[in-house]
């Protein structure tokens, strides 16, 4: 397993943008499928993107054109840019590493869009 740890969440007004990184412990973060994940209160955890070692990336509808998800192979380090951010992006945004069927999780960072 791969040590994940997030940042860069907070409260941000409707309209606004926020930037989340998750930084790995293991050099070989290049091999990873990367992704981002978010659970609001109630409801169940969901996919929001993801990027693959190849920088092939994939987003969930309710996101698409609004986020973007990178990757920096040579600071272990994954982002998710949150632009024209909505009430209903409010959620724990997870970071989560998948490798040969074994997934890692970060501890979460909230994110609170106000209206």
């Amino acid at each position: 397993q791969v040590q994940l740890v997030e940042s860069g969440g907070g409260l941000v007004q409707a309209g606004g943008s926020l930037r989340l990184s998750c930084a790995a412990s293991r050099t070989i973060f290049s091999l990873y499928l990367m992704g981002w994940y978010r659970q609001a209160p109630g409801k169940q955890r969901e996919l929001v993107a993801t990027v693959t070692s190849d920088d092939s990336t994939n987003y969930a509808d309710s996101v698409k054109g609004r986020f973007t998800i990178s990757r920096d192979n040579a600071k272990n380090t994954v982002y998710l840019q949150m632009n024209s951010l909505k009430p209903e992006d409010t959620a724990v945004y997870y970071c989560n590493a998948l490798m040969r069927g074994i997934h890692s999780w970060g501890q979460g960072t909230q994110v609170t869009v106000s209206s």
